[in-house]
C-alpha cells in the first residue's frame, strides 16, 4: 500500500573492511611523510548532505551520521562526535579500530595537543577544511600539511562519481525578485572586498535564481560563484549540466566557467592585489591561502548573503504558507491513519515513514523530503536524531512514537514533528509531554524587541523542563530556507544563537525531552518573523506567527499543569487547524478533525 520513493532505509554502515582501510590510509599518509591525517565530515562546500563520492568518513570508518570528525595516526584513531551520535558511533564503529570521543568532552585540538608527539606533521585536504579550522588545528603545535590529493580517494577504488545533475531555474513567481536585483544587492554589501568568492551553494542558489539535484534533501547544484564588485559574475558549471533555456538566462546573468578554471582565476585575482570576501563558514582554505599567496588580500567573514536570503521577502513568506497548508493535508491524513492503525500492534517504524511520505506524494507539488524521516518507537524515540533502518525497524507499541517530517516543494520547505501516544501514556509522559509544550506555547507567544537574538529566547522553552530539573541538549529552533535546506543559517534559537530575529525569517520552535532508552518527546512547528504592534511600544517589536497546521496530541496533555493563556493558546491553535484544513479534506477525516482539535479546559 505505501512505498518510500525519496528515502532509503538501507543501513549502509559497514565496519568490516575499516582495518583494510585504515591500514591503506596509513600507508598512504607514510608515502607522504606525515604522521596523521584529518578526516571531516565534509565536501568542498561544507554541506550537511553531501554526495556519495564525498562520504569519506563513512567509507574509512562505517560511522554514516550527518557530523563527525576523525583523526588518524599511524598507531591509533579517534572519531569525535556530537550528543546526537555517541551511541550510533558505538553501534557503527570497529571499537577496536577506532575510538568514539564525545566532542563535548573534548576538542579535537585539545586531543591532538594531548596525543600529538611534538614536531609530528599533520595532513590535511584543503579543499575540506575552512580557513578557521585549520588556524584552530595549528595552534595544536602541530606541523599542518596540506596535501594536493586526498590520501582516502588515492584507496578509494570504486569511489562513486562526482554528481552531475541539471540545473534548474527556480521561477520568479517562487522567488519573489530578480538575480540582477539581488545581485546589485550582493555587490553593494562587499564593502572595501573586490569581490566575493561564494562558496555556500545555497547561496549560489538563491542569488541566481537557480535549483539542482546534486544532493539528498536540498535541491542544490554543487558549484563555486565569483562576484566582483565590478564587472560580471562568474559561475562555475560544467557547461554539460546547463539546458538551452537555462544558459540563455544565465547568459544574462553570469559567465558560465569550468569548475577547473576556478583556481586559476583565484590566483588571477592575487597577483592584482585584489581583496577577496571568503564566507566564514564554507570557504575551502585551499582558495584563501591560494589568494594570499599569489599577492591578494583573503578577508574571511560572513558571505552578505546569509543574511539577505534569511529574510523572505513577501512572496516566499505566502509560498511558505501555501506550502504548509499543503503540507498539513498530507500530515492530518497521516496522523488521522496512524490512530486507526497503530493500537493493533502490526505497525513498525518504517511502515509509518513510508505511509507518511505517500501521503505527502499526493500532493503532485511534492518535490523531494527535505530529511529522512524521523520515525521513532518507544526507546528509539529518546534518541534525537534517531534514522531508522531495516536492522533498527521496531514494531511500533503501546507508549510514544515521535514522527519528524518534512517536505520540499516550489514555494516553500517544510518541518515538522508530533508525538503521539500508543494506548494509554503514563502520568510521567503526560508530564513530560505538557513541560514540552509549555516551552513550546512560550516561543510562539513570546514578543520581543528588535535587535533580540535567539539565545535571549531560548530559555523561554526550557523554564518548565528545569522547574522539575529536567531539560534537553539541542537547540530550540533551527533556520528554515525557502525551497532550499530545512536548516539554514545564521538564525537560530538556541543557547548560542548570538544572530538578532529579524522581520521574514522562519525558524522551527521544537523543544523536546528525552529518557534515555525509554521515551522522547518532541513538538515542533515551523514560525514566521512578523512585526507586531502593542499599544505605548517604544521599540519596533516582533513575534511569531505560527505556519505550521497539524493538531497536538491532547491525549498527551495534562491541562492541570498548564496555565490559562497556554491553554486558550492551544485551544485558539486547535481552532485555527479545525477552521483552515476542514474545507480541504472530506467527511470523515473532517469528523476525526472536529474530535483532535477540540477545546480543552483546566
Amino acid at each position: 500500500m505505501f512505498e518510500s520513493l525519496y528515502q532509503s532505509f538501507t543501513d549502509t554502515a559497514d565496519s568490516s573492511r575499516s582495518a583494510a582501510r585504515l591500514a591503506a590510509l596509513r600507508e598512504e599518509l607514510a608515502r607522504h611523510g606525515v604522521d596523521g591525517f584529518l578526516v571531516p565530515r565534509a565536501d568542498r562546500h561544507q554541506n550537511e548532505y553531501v554526495p556519495a563520492s564525498e562520504e569519506r568518513l563513512a567509507w574509512l570508518t562505517g560511522f554514516t551520521g550527518s557530523a563527525g570528525f576523525a583523526i588518524v595516526l599511524q598507531d591509533r584513531a579517534v572519531l569525535f562526535v556530537d550528543g546526537r551520535y555517541t551511541l550510533q558511533a558505538r553501534e557503527q564503529l570497529d571499537l577496536s579500530l577506532v575510538r568514539p570521543v564525545p566532542s563535548a568532552e573534548t576538542s579535537p585540538e585539545k586531543w591532538l595537543e594531548e596525543n600529538l608527539k611534538e614536531g609530528s606533521k599533520l595532513a590535511y585536504d584543503p579543499w575540506l577544511h575552512t580557513p578557521g579550522q585549520i588556524e584552530r588545528f595549528e595552534k595544536t603545535g602541530a606541523e599542518l600539511v596540506p596535501l594536493a590529493e586526498n590520501p582516502i580517494d588515492a584507496i578509494w577504488n570504486d569511489r562513486p562519481a562526482p554528481p552531475r545533475a541539471a540545473v534548474t531555474r527556480h521561477p520568479l513567481r517562487f522567488a519573489g525578485e530578480p538575480a540582477e536585483k539581488k545581485l546589485a544587492r550582493i555587490k553593494g554589501a562587499l564593502g572595501r572586498a573586490d569581490a566575493l568568492l561564494v562558496s555556500d551553494p545555497h547561496a549560489i542558489a538563491w542569488a541566481f535564481n537557480i535549483r539542482g539535484k546534486d544532493v539528498s534533501y536540498t535541491p542544490l547544484p554543487l558549484a563555486f560563484a565569483l562576484i566582483p564588485k565590478d564587472g560580471i559574475p562568474r559561475l562555475y558549471f560544467e557547461s554539460a549540466r546547463l539546458g538551452p533555456q537555462v544558459a540563455a538566462y544565465l547568459k544574462d546573468l553570469a559567465e558560465v566557467a569550468d569548475p577547473s578554471q576556478l583556481e586559476a582565476d583565484i590566483a588571477g585575482l592575487g597577483k592584482q592585489g585584489k581583496s577577496v570576501l571568503f564566507d566564514t563558514a564554507s570557504a575551502p582554505a585551499r582558495l584563501t591561502r591560494l589568494l594570499k599567496e599569489a599577492g591578494g588580500k583573503p578577508q574571511v567573514a560572513q558571505d552578505p548573503i546569509a543574511l539577505m536570503k534569511a529574510r523572505k521577502n513577501k512572496t516566499e513568506r505566502e509560498g511558505a504558507r501555501q506550502a504548509h497548508l499543503r503540507d498539513a493535508v498530507a500530515v492530518l491524513r497521516f496522523l488521522h491513519w496512524f490512530e486507526n492503525e497503530a493500537p493493533r500492534g502490526k505497525l513498525t517504524e518504517i511502515d509509518a515513514a513510508e505511509a507518511l511520505e505517500t501521503f505527502r506524494r499526493a500532493a503532485p507539488e511534492l518535490k523531494d523530503l527535505s530529511f529522512p524521516t524521523i520515525s521513532a518507537a518507544g526507546p528509539n524515540s529518546a534518541i534525537p536524531h534517531y534514522r531508522v533502518t531495516v536492522k533498527s525497524n521496531r514494531k511500533i507499541k503501546k507508549g510514544i512514537f515521535l514522527i519528524d517530517s518534512g517536505a520540499q516543494y516550489e514555494d516553500g520547505t517544510t518541518d515538522i514533528t508530533r508525538t503521539l501516544a500508543v494506548g494509554a501514556p503514563t502520568q510521567e509522559m503526560r508530564d513530560r509531554f505538557t513541560r514540552v509544550l509549555k516551552g513550546h506555547i512560550a516561543i510562539a507567544r513570546a514578543v520581543f524587541p528588535k535587535g533580540t537574538s535567539g539565545s535571549q529566547i531560548d530559555a523561554f522553552a526550557r523554564l518548565a523542563l528545569w522547574q522539575a530539573g529536567l531539560d534537553f541538549d539541542h537547540g530550540t529552533g533551527h533556520g528554515v530556507g525557502s525551497y532550499l535546506s530545512v536548516h539554514e543559517g545564521p538564525q537560530r534559537i538556541s543557547k548560542i544563537g548570538s544572530v538578532p530575529l529579524e522581520e521574514g525569517m522562519i525558524l522551527s520552535n521544537e523543544p523536546g525531552y528525552y529518557k534515555a532508552g525509554q521515551f522522547g518527546i518532541r513538538i515542533e512547528n515551523l514560525v514566521l518573523v512578523e512585526p507586531r504592534k502593542i499599544k505605548g511600544a517604544e521599540r519596533d517589536m516582533f513575534g511569531f506567527e505560527v505556519l505550521t497546521l497539524a493538531p497536538i496530541d491532547l491525549a498527551l496533555v495534562e491541562p492541570r499543569l498548564l496555565t490559562a493563556e497556554e491553554i486558550d493558546w492551544l485551544n485558539a491553535y486547535h481552532a485555527r487547524v479545525r477552521k483552515t484544513l476542514s474545507p480541504l479534506v472530506g467527511p470523515k477525516l473532517r469528523k476525526w478533525l472536529v474530535r483532535a482539535t477540540r477545546a480543552i479546559r483546566e
